[in-house]
């Protein structure tokens, strides 16, 4: 999943001083901590920003794979799948934005899931087989994770 417009609601907050502030939407983390762990899927990160808010989001939510500063996310996200032994078809993505396009393209075209928040961009939403009734950082996640897991479902990750 990506993180800033899709975890958050793609704001990030500056303070005279430099520090960065990101907000996280408590239903999404127990989305990811309590519903999409214990039922065996691995959630990923791919970001295109680098963030230690973001790494410690991850480490009180038990995410370990989380790759940040990413340029080439399509590299990335085939290169977490190889590691694991898994095709495109066992994945299920959620981003926000142009720069997720490709990914969920790709996921999309082999037999896996794609999803968005209901703010994503017009183009993200064409591709999406689940568009959230929430906005990015408002419990889309949790929201795709819910669809994962229910009937209404067609395709099993």
């Amino acid at each position: 999943m990506d993180v800033d417009g899709t975890l958050t609601d793609g704001k990030v907050y500056i303070g005279t001083h430099g520090e960065a502030m990101k907000a996280f939407n408590i239903k999404d983390g127990a989305g990811i901590h309590d519903i999409l762990i214990p039922r065996g899927l691995i959630p990923v990160i791919i970001t295109g920003r680098k963030s230690s808010i973001v790494s410690q989001r991850c480490m009180e939510l038990g995410i370990v794979e989380i790759y940040q500063n990413v340029r080439d996310k399509v590299e990335k996200l085939i290169d977490v799948l190889n590691n694991k032994s898994l095709g495109l078809e066992n994945a299920a993505y959620i981003g926000d934005d142009i720069n997720d396009i490709s990914c969920m393209a790709l996921i999309k075209q082999k037999g896996g899931l794609v999803g968005c928040p209901a703010d994503a961009v017009d183009e993200v939403k064409e591709i999406s087989d689940f568009v959230s009734i929430h906005k990015g950082g408002e419990g889309a996640v949790r929201d795709f994770i819910e669809y994962i897991f229910s009937e209404k479902c067609p395709t099993k990750v």
